[in-house]
């Protein structure tokens, strides 16, 4: 008899021990938890600790609520200039609305197929508008804005937020970067001999204006200069006149000193003149010295 009560009595703690195992369930900070009974909805809870549900009847669903990584493969794309382009992209998201992501696509698994697929489209179709410049560019932030909306509007359907798309790495094929790298020395090349020729062109135009003043300033000069030997003239005649006036006989003897110096200022000189010539009128005027007195 008490056998049989002690035996009872245990299955009976047994089974209240899996009545509250099953109407008892925790939440931890990073889940989000749907409760659905027969596969309905019935609540979703997102406050972390202990909840209660009907055991049996009750099942949950749980989500995560932090913020998920995706990291689609490297894609090949071609940019608006034909140039191919090895993009290497990721997104940030978090699942907003469990029970629309529940109804849509159930699984962590399938949102990320349906998310990665969204994310290279909207890659491949903004990135077929842009030039290879602008991907490289500060300009890159406004087309990645465009993916980022365009992306949520689809995403949204889905219970899910994407925060944010970027373009981690973006590669030319090997293939293409030599092109590329020629292409860009050739026109690093142009632009130095331009800048060359328009150095050449200024530094001629430097020059030419310098001559130009260098000849302005010369014939400035020579016109001072000539004028002021014009006045030295113009006073040397009067100082001159002045002096002929005074005494002709000294003057006309100064007159002859100067041409005397003049002629006669090299050593050497030899010249052929008539005794009488009026050259040497002052030479000739000079009493001989007297041999005879000796």
């Amino acid at each position: 008899m008490n056998s049989k009560i002690t035996l009872i009595g245990g299955i009976v703690v047994a089974v209240l021990a899996v009545l509250a195992s099953s109407s008892v369930y925790t939440i931890n900070p990073t889940e989000q938890v749907m409760v659905l009974q027969f596969g309905q909805h019935k609540r979703t809870v997102q406050d972390p600790g202990l909840h209660f549900k009907l055991p049996f009847l009750e099942d949950v669903v749980r989500y995560e609520k932090r913020v998920l990584n995706l990291d689609p493969p490297v894609k090949r794309m071609i940019l608006s200039d034909k140039k191919p382009l090895n993009v290497d992209s990721f997104a940030r998201y978090r699942i907003a609305d469990p029970l629309t992501f529940f109804k849509t696509v159930r699984t962590e698994a399938g949102a990320r197929d349906r998310l990665q697929a969204m994310v290279i489209s909207e890659l491949l179709k903004v990135m077929g508008t842009v030039d290879l410049n602008v991907v490289l560019s500060d300009d890159r932030e406004i087309f990645m804005a465009k993916v980022l909306a365009q992306v949520n509007a689809q995403a949204s359907r889905f219970g899910i937020d994407v925060l944010d798309i970027r373009i981690r790495r973006a590669d030319l094929p090997s293939e293409t970067s030599q092109a590329v790298f020629a292409r860009m020395k050739t026109e690093r090349e142009r632009e130095a001999a331009e800048n060359r020729a328009q150095g050449f062109e200024l530094a001629e135009r430097i020059r030419a204006t310098a001559d130009r003043e260098v000849t302005v300033l010369a014939a400035e000069a020579n016109k001072e200069s000539e004028i002021l030997r014009g006045q030295g003239d113009a006073a040397l005649t009067k100082i001159l006149n002045d002096a002929y006036g005074q005494d002709p006989e000294f003057f006309k003897f100064y007159r002859s000193m100067q041409a005397y110096e003049g002629a006669l200022a090299t050593n050497g000189t030899y010249m052929v003149i008539s005794p009488d010539s009026d050259f040497f009128d002052y030479f000739s005027s000079v009493d001989a010295p007297d041999k005879s007195a000796k």
